[in-house]
Order: C-alpha cells, then structure tokens, then sequence
C-alpha cells in the first residue's frame, strides 16, 4: 500500500506489535499516542500525541492518514464518547479506511456489558463513510492468568466455552487488514483454535504454574457480592460479572479460521501462550 498508516495505541500490547510489525517491513507510520515519551522509537515513524476525548488533537494527528488503527481505549464510562471523537476526527482529516478491534458477537445487547461499546462503535464507524474491517476478538489468552485470584477463577460461567486468543495473533491479523485491500468491508472473529470450559483454563493454569489454579462456579448474585468490596462502580462490576455470565451464555463459543487464514499460521493455543 502507498498511504500512510497511522496506529492508536503504540504504546501498548497489540498496537505497539503492529507498529513495529510495519517499521520492519519499511513502511511509514504515524503512532498517534497520549504520551509521545513513551511511543517506541522506530524508523519510519512519526509521532503525534492526542487522547481519544481529544478531537482537536486527533484531528491534527490524522492529517495526510490514508488508514488508520483504532485500537479500542481501555474500559471506561464514556468510552462511546471517546471512540465517537475519534471516529469523527478521522473522517474529518480524511481517513479512508479502518481497522478497529471490537470484541467477539459485539452486539447491542449482548451479554458481555462492555462488548455494547464495541457495537455502538461499530455502527458509528458504519455511518461515518469510511471504509472498515472490524476485527472482533475473543477474550486474549495472555490476560486470562490476571483473572485467578487466590489460586482460582471464579465467576458464573457454568460450562460455557470461550477460544482465548493471543494478543500476537491479534495483531498480526491487524497487520494483515491494514495492509491488504482485499479485507475492507470485511469484519472477522478472531480467536484461538479451540475453545475450553475455564475448568479447561485452569488445568492448564495449573500445568504452567505447578500449583493448582480451580475453577469456582458462583452464581451471578454471589460474584456481584464477591467484587463488591473492590469499591468499582456498578457498570464495572457489570463488566466483570458478565465477562463470565458472556461465557455462559454461549456467544464465545466461537472457533474461527481468521488467524491461519490472514497470517497463514495456526493460530498460538493457551498452552502455547502460557509457556
């Protein structure tokens, strides 16, 4: 491709892999980042600063983009707000296309709370004009050790299945989209390449650490009240509690293709993230 690539969210896991995923292959990129002191530092990139709320500041940084990353902002009461700066500072500056990392069955009323910003961006971005590929994730394997507290993982997830995949999966099917036409319009689920009960996860969490990790049924009302002491807001308790009911419900039951399809490898299993 000949237009300038510009990617949100350099600093972190995904987007900070494409960007240096592009700067190896030689292209020239913008990496649009709230602290420009702690953008990577690699050849063939400038740097802009602008916060998602900040239009102003993001229209200027996507001046001259031709394709743009939109790597989701981390939970947050106005994240739809935030996303909509973005979306409107990038079709004001011009942008033809994006990429954006949604989550898998984004839906308006999914049961997943914050995957309801997901879809609300999404059909922001559809209204906007601008070409798109959604790429819609499942949970990333390399966070599900984060969710095991005292030597389990509890929650109301029953025996629902999820496909965790790796954060670097993710970003080279990113890398993938943003440079090949052939993927606008297009919106993919993006998972592992097999889907376990988190009693599954946990097995394998315990492989990994030599120290059993349990899975802990709870019912909803009993996770609300295990959560409560952590002081969080009721929407984000929302979210956590309904990473698990999201589970049970059956809508991450999903094992795609994606990854082996647009980076042709297998897509990197649990275990293999783990180790």
């Amino acid at each position: 491709m000949s237009g300038l690539v510009a990617v949100t969210g350099a600093t972190g896991h995904v987007g900070g892999r494409v960007a240096r995923a592009l700067s190896s292959a030689g292209l020239a990129q913008r990496l649009v980042v709230r602290d420009p002191a702690r953008a990577p530092d690699l050849p063939g990139a400038d740097v802009r600063p602008a916060a998602y709320g900040d239009t102003g500041a993001l229209r200027h940084a996507f001046d001259g983009v031709d394709v743009l990353l939109l790597v989701s902002a981390a939970e947050h009461a106005d994240r739809r707000s935030q996303h909509r700066s973005v979306v409107e500072a990038a079709a004001a500056a011009g942008v033809r296309r994006v990429v954006y990392t949604s989550f898998l069955a984004a839906a308006p009323d999914c049961t997943f709370t914050f995957g309801r910003d997901h879809a609300a961006t999404e059909e922001l971005l559809t209204a906007s004009r601008m070409e798109t590929t959604f790429l819609r994730n499942s949970f990333y394997a390399d966070v599900l050790p984060d969710f095991v507290v005292d030597g389990a993982l509890r929650g109301p997830a029953g025996s629902g299945r999820l496909a965790p995949v790796a954060r670097a999966d993710v970003a080279e099917v990113a890398v993938a989209a943003l440079l090949d036409e052939a993927h606008s319009g297009r919106t993919y689920d993006v998972t592992g390449p097999r889907a376990l009960t988190l009693a599954e996860v946990a097995e394998q969490l315990s492989a990994v650490r030599g120290e059993q990790v349990r899975y802990v049924e709870e019912g909803v009302e009993e996770a609300y009240a295990s959560r409560a002491p952590s002081g969080e807001p009721r929407w984000v308790l929302d979210g956590w509690v309904s990473t698990y009911t999201a589970i049970a419900s059956g809508e991450l039951d999903v094992v795609s293709s994606t990854v082996p399809d647009l980076t042709g490898h297998p897509a990197r299993s649990l275990a293999e993230v783990l180790a």
